[in-house]
Order: C-alpha cells, then structure tokens, then sequence
C-alpha cells in the first residue's frame, strides 16, 4: 500500500483569518499555526471565533508539535484554546514566542506550555516530519516559511509572506532556498492567496518610512500614528522619523505596549536614548515636540484611538490641527468601524491621513507577481491555495495553471476537508469535524447557531414577554395577564395594542379551556402562536415571544 500523507485545513479556506492546517502522515500529527477569526456583524456578543479541535483533541496522543509561521493574531490567537486540551511543544521564532508568552500569560497557561525558539535555516523534528524554518517577509518580524520534509518527500508551507527587496532590518526572504528546495523536487505546496486580486508587486516598507518622514517634515501639530500592534519595522520608522524631527514619542494601548517591550528586549527595536516618554508627562510637552503612537487602526471600540476620538481617554483628546497618521488598511470585515473612527476625528478638525491617497501603508502579503515568483522557484508538483476567500483561492489556482502547474493537480479545498497525498495523486478524500467554535466571555462554545439566531432575533425585532398565574386546582386564571417588552414598542406610547394583546390571551385561555387543555406546554404554544400571527397582522414586525405561567 502506497504511503499517504493527509493535509486536513481547520481553518483559513474561504475566509480571511482562523489560519491552522494539521498534516498527518505515519501516525504522526503536527499542527501549522492556530489562529482565530473576529466575529462579523451577524455573531451578536461574540468576542472571537475560533477553530473547532475535535479532531485534535480525539487524536491527541499523536500530536507531536505545533509550528508557527508568524505571530498575527489570526495565526496565533487560538493557540490558548488548543493547549487547554492538547499540550505539545510549540516551536516559534524568537518574537513570535514572546507574543505567544503575552497571549499565554494572560490565560494563566504560561506555566504550563513549553515554547522552544528557532532560528531561519533551523530544523526540528517532530515524530516522521523534519521542519526547516526560512525567513520571508512580512509585516510582523520573526516570520518564516516552512519547509516540512515527511517520508514522501517535501512540502513548502509559505505562511503570510512578499518579497522585500529593501526590507527595514532584517535580510530579504530566502529565496535562495527555496529555489534550492524546488532544484531538488517540491511535492506540494500551500500558499498564502490573501492578495492575489493585486496585480505587480507589494510596496517595500522602506518606502512607507520615507512617506511617513516626508509627513512629520514641517508639522509644527501634534502627530498620532496608529498602526498594527505587531507591525515593528513601522513603529520603528515612526520612531526614527521623530527622533530625526525633535520629537518625543509617547506609547499608549495595552497591545502596542506589550508588543514594543517584547521587540526591545529581543533586539528588533532600537528606541535613540531620551526619545521615549511617559504619557502622563507627554502632554505637556509642546504639539510640534509631540509623537503619539497608539492601538486602533482596525476602529476597535476599546482601543486607544477609539478612545481619544470619543473623549474617553485618559491622557489624549483628539482636537483641531492634530495630524493623525492611519498606517494600516482595513482588514476585510473592518471597513464600516475604520469609517466610523475617519468620520469622528474628521468631525473634531483633525487632519487624518489614511487610506490610498497615501502610501503609508504596506501591506505584508505577496502581489500576483510575487506569487508567480514563489510558484516558479518552488516548482511544486502539487498546489494547494490557502489563506483566503474562495475567489482568491480560485485565482491563485489560476495562477499556478498559468506557471505551468497541471491543473489535475491542484486542489482548491474546504476546511475539515482532508487532502490525500501519495507521490503520485492527491485527492480529497473525507472530513473530519472542523467549523467555527464562537467564544463569548469566558464560555468557549456554549453559543452556538440557535443562541445566535435568538440574538439576532431580540436585535432585530425585541421581544414580548405574556406573564399571568394561574391556578394549581382547577386552572383558572388568578392574575394577569402582564404584557412587557424590550426593543418592540414603548408600552407608554401604545395603550391600545397592549390592551388588544391582553385580551387576546385571555381569549386564547378560554378556547384552551373549552377544548379541555390543561398542560402548561400546550398552553404557552397556543399564546406564542396566537399573539404572533396577531403582531404581524397588526405592526408587520415579528418580536419573540416569551409566555410565563407562574402556578399558585
């Protein structure tokens, strides 16, 4: 029997975000990131979204390792949630580790997990796979692809990744290797498809330093830059530009914070001595003297730019002439809360750069051409799309076709799907239990589909609660019934629907009793029904319904 190796995406197919992909072959299991997804406008209360590990935490005794490309949230953040039921080495570079021991700390797991750092150009083994870790670009430092060599031969696992020619510290990807690799036979690979509708290149963040500088060039305001918490390499330009201007850089935002004391301790981040300051002694410092770099690019409610926009921060109050520098592009999803934020500090006369009218931005994923690049070093007999919607997987599949891929060979697949491998075929062959795991406070998937449709029920149309009692002898009516909504109509307003609704349950318990009903199940249905049809008649609007029988 031919040896097979299984690939099986638990998460980032036909969406942005959730990133893990296990790959199983002799028995032997390892998982490649683990991250989470954010909660769209449909998952009402829900914090964040991550993958379903059923089959992890099933198949746990052969789980040798989890390996990480980079450490972004959507590659990263499910990893607490997976160590409370499966505990194995996690093998990172050396900043991806030390956000993985942030995230850790704060779920009190830290102890418990045993982090081993790795350098680009290292090899590991984890049970019949031997991993090799090689530096790309990205916007995050510390990210590498993988090289995961298995008894059937190798597979280039890219993560997120582009082509920097100019990169702000660290050396450009290693292309050298992975022609090397693909010279010597590449038997798949899975790669990231995030900006395949892009077509040329990706801009270099050495541009982007320029482009910020040229901004602080003459400002005599106060200068706020937001960007990802991650994003080193530009807060280290943002940094470096004020120093060049005179400028005193203050931090705010508990992940910028935690991110900058990571990157300073492991030597990704130089900060010039006297150029880093308190808040609570920045503000009284003169405008034209004044760097704030903070949190909030993506609108989040709770961040720090959210917070100085709306008057709810401490130290910051966004006013008139402020320059605020938005050094990042909306993830999809975001687009609406950006909007929201662009419009408030617009409102309250600041001047906000933001969006393509400027190139302060670059983005960390590879451009159509990158991708053709990747495709011919690599060589790969087989191609999996990864890291995206379905049309970008689509249109990387079209790609790889394009750059000579046999197009039997190429697999455009669904999470929970598994990919077969031999070195002949692949095929998709099953499923295994995958999805999205909502997690709402501290209840890790105890809101599923019908707590959410209820939620979005009550949002959408209220709800209407029937309060009576009745007796435990004969069933007569003792008091009620009481009508109270919330979110359907303002009962002060609307005396006589109230009184219509009130008879009508009266009426109801009447044909029940006629028609000899006395169990309680069947009586709330009867009410739940009747006062239903009878809303929808009367306001077009259909609110739920709750029935309360209380026995005395």
């Amino acid at each position: 029997m031919a040896e097979k190796l299984k690939i099986i995406p638990l998460g980032g197919l036909n969406e942005i975000g959730k990133n893990i992909t296990i790959y199983e072959c002799h028995g032997d299991i390892i998982v490649v990131d683990c991250g989470m997804g954010f909660p769209d406008d449909e998952m009402y209360g829900i914090d964040v979204v991550i993958p379903d590990f059923t089959y992890l935490v099933k198949n746990k005794n052969r789980v040798r390792a989890v390996v990480l490309t980079h450490g972004h949230e959507d590659h990263i953040g499910g990893l607490p949630y997976l160590l409370r039921e499966v505990n194995v080495p996690i093998y990172a570079t050396r900043m991806t580790a030390g956000l993985v021991e942030i995230k850790l700390e704060e779920h009190k797991l830290l102890d418990k997990a045993e982090i081993i750092t790795v350098e680009p150009g290292e090899f590991i083994t984890a049970g019949s796979f031997e991993v090799e870790f090689i530096h790309v670009n990205h916007s995050v430092v510390g990210s590498v692809a993988l090289a995961i060599h298995t008894p059937l031969g190798c597979v280039i696992h890219t993560g997120d990744y582009k082509i920097d020619t100019t990169p702000i510290s660290e050396e450009m990807i290693d292309l050298a290797r992975l022609g090397e690799l693909g010279k010597q036979g590449v038997l798949a690979m899975l790669a990231d498809s995030t900006n395949v509708e892009n077509p040329g290149y990706s801009v270099s963040e050495r541009s982007v330093g320029e482009e910020i500088d040229a901004h602080f060039d003459g400002c005599k305001e106060r200068i706020i830059v937001t960007t990802f918490a991650s994003n080193v390499h530009r807060i280290q330009q943002v940094i470096n530009a004020s120093a060049r201007h005179k400028r005193r850089v203050g931090i705010t935002g508990r992940s910028m914070e935690n991110v900058i004391k990571v990157a300073t301790k492991l030597g990704y981040l130089k900060i010039p001595d006297g150029v880093l300051m308190d808040m609570t002694q920045i503000k009284g410092l003169p405008k034209d003297k004044v760097t704030i770099i903070t949190t909030g690019s993506q609108g989040e409610p709770m961040s720090a730019m959210y917070r100085m926009a709306f008057s709810g921060h401490k130290q910051v109050e966004i006013g008139p002439g402020d320059k605020i520098i938005i050094s990042a592009s909306a993830i999809p999803g975001n687009e609406e809360t950006v909007s929201h934020i662009i419009n408030e500090l617009f409102r309250r006369g600041a001047n906000v750069i933001y969006g393509k009218q400027s190139d302060i931005h670059a983005s960390g994923h590879a451009c159509k051409e990158e991708m053709k690049i990747m495709l011919g070093l690599v060589k790969p007999k087989f191609f999996i799309p990864v890291h995206g919607e379905h049309r970008h997987l689509r249109l990387h599949a079209e790609l790889a076709k394009l750059m000579g891929i046999n197009p039997k060979n190429i697999v455009i697949g669904e999470i929970g799907e598994v990919i077969e491998i031999t070195s002949r075929s692949i095929k998709q062959n099953g499923t295994v239990p995958s999805g999205r795991v909502f997690v709402d406070g501290t209840g890790v998937g105890d809101v599923g589909s019908v707590v959410l449709r209820d939620r979005k029920h009550l949002a959408q149309d209220g709800m209407l609660v029937v309060v009576l009692s009745l007796s435990s002898e004969d069933g007569e009516l003792v008091s009620g019934p009481d009508i109270i909504t919330r979110g359907f109509i303002y009962v002060k307003e609307s005396g006589d629907l109230i009184e219509e609704l009130r008879s009508l349950v009266l009426t109801t318990l009447d044909n029940c009793k006629k028609n000899n009903i006395r169990d309680w199940v069947t009586i709330k249905a009867s009410i739940k029904t009747d006062i239903s049809a009878a809303l929808y008649k009367l306001t077009k609007r259909s609110p739920m319904i709750i029935p309360v029988i209380m026995e005395v």
